[in-house]
């Protein structure tokens, strides 16, 4: 399987604290069964804006130091990006990047309010040939009161990625009934854990894969956990 979202560079966002801890978070999420993990640390203007050169360090240190440890995954590079009206000057200037340097980006929308500029970003992106990827929409107040939103979003060129915890209830029963909704309706592309601390998620995974099965089947779940993500991974 391979982790489309995850906080596990330490100190440059609301993630892992510690060298220590990222290990650790490594360690979980191969006993879960994933082979790649894509580190996405946030991007939010004025509030968490990561040097690129700085997280490329720390992607190539922390292999170096999982591979000494003979755990045996694959660290790639991206960022979960908070919409704003300037996303487009901030990837020519080299300050947030896409999922492994591939054309799709992931990207936060707010949790409780809609964005007057969304179909602007999007139509934006596309045109630099850059698919947005819209993190955990099940989350959303915009798409809890109205999951249409999604297919409205997918329609537009958007991809969907949905957190595993959703359907484990971790966000609340209005995201554990949006995530079936969207899973039922084939609106989902890519499952991701959005880890951020140590003895949360990762452990959990079996449990949730297990749910999720229940609602679109093992063929489909393999799409969303594997499939997919490694079509982002190879550029496709």
């Amino acid at each position: 399987m391979i982790d489309l979202h995850s906080h596990l560079i330490p100190n440059v966002d609301d993630g892992s604290k510690s060298v220590g801890e990222t290990v650790d978070l490594i360690k979980e999420a191969k006993i879960a069964g994933f082979s790649d993990i894509i580190l996405t640390p946030h991007f939010l203007l004025n509030s968490y804006e990561p040097d690129l050169q700085e997280l490329i360090l720390w992607k190539n240190k922390l292999q170096e130091l999982i591979d000494k440890e003979r755990i045996s995954i694959n660290l790639h590079l991206g960022m979960e990006v908070y919409i704003t009206e300037e996303i487009i000057d901030l990837i020519k200037k080299n300050k947030i990047i896409t999922l492994e340097n591939s054309k799709y980006l992931l990207m936060e929308l707010p949790l409780n309010s809609n964005v007057r500029y969304l179909d602007n970003v999007i139509f934006r992106l596309l045109q630099c040939n850059i698919v947005p990827v819209i993190a955990h929409p099940e989350r959303y107040k915009m798409v809890q009161e109205n999951p249409k939103i999604v297919e409205e979003l997918i329609e537009k060129g958007c991809m969907i990625q949905s957190n595993y915890g959703s359907i484990l209830g971790i966000y609340g029963q209005t995201a554990k009934s949006t995530i079936k909704y969207l899973l039922r309706n084939n609106l989902v592309h890519f499952l991701g854990t959005d880890t951020h601390k140590a003895n949360t998620i990762y452990p959990k995974i079996e449990k949730a894969i297990n749910k999720i099965k229940k609602v679109v089947g093992e063929e489909t779940v393999e799409r969303l956990t594997t499939t997919n993500a490694r079509e982002i991974i190879e550029n496709n």
